[in-house]
């Protein structure tokens, strides 16, 4: 059975025309592209992706199919999906169905156009942007009015985003083995390789939602403090930048990935601010400052934070420091406070379907830990 027509369009009103992948209809959303060879089910599942429509680079999406043990989530949280070429037969020991039967499960409004190097080359030049996916009968509208009704769909920036897809109550990942800590992890839109990564350590993970205040964190009497990835726009992160305040004054360790490296750069008084066409991806090439070190890491951020690279600076919490830079593009990719322990970066160290050259960072969380007990 041939898929019906479908288009993408563009607020700047280019078009892309294909066939319809997943559920028919229509959807809006700030559309991206994503560089990665591997893993389209945790990108797929990743709550940072909430109201973005995602276009792979990788030529062929679902291969593998779809399995109980990949998701990141308990749904797929993209707004919308755009691939070349759809796999023809889902084939791999795992696989419980196909990812566009998947997709049309959960509604999730997809499209496959020839010309997705375009699309991208596209991005790349004039930086992302809304987008819409019309498939149907959605799509027999005239061009016109699919661009007007793109161009009056929300915008990320403003867009505050992490309550809605956070967790409604906190619940608790135990430890795995020996209980060694006690970690409050703010739920921003975690992926759940995160809170495994961090029990594989032996913390005992107390999940808050994206509401918790500087009380409910210290309540848990943590040992040290997570916060979580997540999507929108930081600026937003009024509330989660005043219990990280908090947390900051009470002096206890503090570890922050994507989203909550942007509100901590906030809680140490940096401003941030939307990339041309973000990092989203497994490829990024970071480099720590202090070692020289290049890790390839995993990214899904469009947002960044803007602080001086030439040194250190002063901060409410004393001295700080730009850690990590993205060797592409310069842009910040991590912050350490220097007289007390709290650090984060802009990637994920969790990287479930890889690279794992970061993993070492829940060690350093975990070591930051030890000397808090130390201390005590």
């Amino acid at each position: 059975m041939t898929p019906p027509p479908a288009v993408l369009v563009l607020e700047d009103g280019r078009t892309f025309h294909g066939v319809a992948y997943g559920a028919e209809g229509e959807t809006f959303g700030e559309i991206v592209f994503n560089t990665g060879m591997t893993g389209y089910q945790e990108t797929l599942t990743d709550p940072s992706y909430a109201r973005q429509i995602v276009a792979m680079t990788a030529p062929h999406i679902g291969n593998t199919g779809v399995n109980a043990e990949d998701p990141e989530s308990a749904r797929i949280q993209v707004a919308g999906y755009v691939v070349r070429e759809p796999a023809r037969v889902a084939s791999n020991w795992r696989a419980t169905g196909s990812l566009g039967a998947a997709l049309r499960e959960q509604g999730v409004v997809g499209i496959a156009i020839p010309g997705t190097r375009a699309l991208t080359r596209h991005l790349r030049d004039r930086g992302a942007m809304r987008a819409g996916v019309f498939s149907g009968g959605a799509a027999a509208a005239p061009v016109d009015e699919l661009v007007a009704r793109v161009q009056d769909s929300p915008r990320m920036e403003g867009s505050a985003l992490a309550e809605e897809v956070s967790t409604r109550e906190a619940y608790v990942v135990p430890a795995i083995g020996e209980k060694r800590y006690t970690v409050a992890a703010v739920d921003l839109g975690i992926k759940g390789m995160t809170p495994h990564r961090l029990a594989e350590r032996g913390c005992e993970v107390h999940v808050l939602p994206a509401t918790a205040t500087t009380g409910d964190i210290l309540a848990v009497d943590p040992d040290g403090v997570f916060f979580s990835n997540g999507p929108g726009d930081p600026a937003t992160a009024d509330a989660q930048v005043a219990a990280l305040r908090g947390v900051l004054d009470a002096g206890r360790p503090f570890f922050g990935i994507c989203f909550g490296n942007q509100i901590f750069g906030r809680a140490l008084g940096l401003g941030t601010y939307k990339l041309r066409f973000g990092h989203r991806g497994i490829n990024q090439p970071v480099q720590d400052r202090r070692t020289g070190k290049v890790d390839v890491s995993a990214h899904n951020h469009g947002f960044a934070v803007d602080a001086p690279t030439d040194g250190p600076f002063d901060t409410p919490y004393g001295r700080a420091e730009v850690s990590h830079v993205n060797l592409n593009d310069g842009c910040v990719e991590g912050l350490r406070l220097l007289d007390r322990p709290a650090f984060s970066v802009q990637y994920h160290p969790e990287a479930a379907a890889g690279p794992h050259d970061a993993s070492y960072l829940f060690d350093s969380f975990c070591e930051l830990m030890d000397r808090r007990e130390v201390r005590g």
